[in-house]
Parts: structure tokens; sequence; C-alpha cells
């Protein structure tokens, strides 16, 4: 699945592997089958997409941006 409505071309798919939440920031590792991608985001974008473990996401990256997309 990709995203269509965002203009960005790579998106990967993966699942959340860890979470180092933060009071204003967290950081979300994402296992890709490339790999793990690292995103900081708000935290409360975190508890907004109800981000745990395990839940399958979208990293969307752009120049030096990584966003999460929750599937």
């Amino acid at each position: 699945m990709t995203i269509q409505a965002i203009n960005v071309r790579n998106q990967f798919k993966g699942t959340v592997h860890e979470i180092i939440r933060g009071d204003v920031v967290s950081e979300i590792d994402v296992k890709t089958p490339w790999g793990i991608v690292t995103s900081v985001i708000t935290t409360r974008s975190v508890d907004n997409l109800q981000l745990v473990v395990g839940s399958e996401v979208v990293a969307l990256i752009k120049s030096t941006e990584v966003s999460i997309a929750k599937l």
C-alpha cells in the first residue's frame, strides 16, 4: 500500500520496532525489508496515531525528513 494523497516517492512499508518516548518528541524505529528507518515525530502524533510496537506503518522519506502514516 502507498499513500496516494502525498507526493513522496520514497515510501517504505514496515512495522514499528521501537518507540522512545519523550515529553515533546519521540523516536520511532520502523523495521523495513531494507533495514531500520528512524523518525522523530511529536509525542502527540504518536498518541493520535495510536502507534505501538508492531503497528504497520509507512515511512515517508523526503530529503532529510521521515514521516509516519499508520496502515
